[in-house]
Formats: structure tokens, C-alpha cells, sequence
């Protein structure tokens, strides 16, 4: 098998802050894991770090691409979403954009 194919994160996406009818809550992020349809399916990925990876203009350190890292907290709703919290906020720019779970720590 080729070395090319080890990814040690699933892909997944920002869907929203965590929010009620009329205000949202910007320290927990809601995510669409890829592949998660179920509460139960989400129950594999608590605890697992995510990230946030992006570019930037200045360079720091030598590099462009920076990082905000979280973790997965618990299950949302009943179609595989899960909530996150985020080192650093999330910015609203954010909705929508690819994230990285992460498959440790490992429980197994």
C-alpha cells in the first residue's frame, strides 16, 4: 500500500455557532463530520482534537499556514453533527470552510 494514502484526519465542515431562536453562542462550534449520520456514529469522535487550518499573509516562523485547534465535545442533534470548542474562537468567516478531526486521542 502506498505511503500517500495514510490521513489521520477526517474531513468536515463549520456549520454554525451553537445558537437559539435569537442569539448565538460563538464559544461552541457546530461541525458536520463526513460520514456522521447518526448520534451514535458521533459518539467515536468525542474527545478528538480538531483543526482549523488556513493561510495567512504574514509570514511567522517561516511559514504562511497557521492553525486553530479544538475539540470535539459532545454529539448535536439527531443527524450526526457534533459541538466543538475552539482554542480561539472561530471566525463567522469560517461557515461553511473544511476542517480536520483528528483520529486522536484514541479510546480504543
Amino acid at each position: 500500500m502506498p505511503a500517500d494514502n495514510h490521513r489521520l484526519y477526517v474531513k468536515a465542515r463549520h456549520i454554525s455557532y451553537q445558537r437559539g431562536q435569537r442569539n448565538n453562542n460563538p464559544n461552541t462550534s457546530l461541525v458536520q463530520i463526513e460520514g456522521v449520520t447518526s448520534p451514535s456514529e458521533a459518539q467515536f469522535y468525542l474527545g478528538k482534537r480538531v483543526a482549523f487550518v488556513y493561510r495567512a499573509h504574514k509570514e511567522i516562523r517561516g511559514s504562511k499556514i497557521r492553525v486553530i485547534w479544538g475539540k470535539v465535545t459532545r454529539p448535536h442533534g439527531n443527524s450526526g453533527a457534533v459541538r466543538a470548542k475552539f482554542v480561539h474562537n472561530l471566525p463567522p468567516k469560517t461557515f461553511g470552510a473544511s476542517l480536520r478531526v483528528m483520529l486522536y486521542p484514541s479510546n480504543v
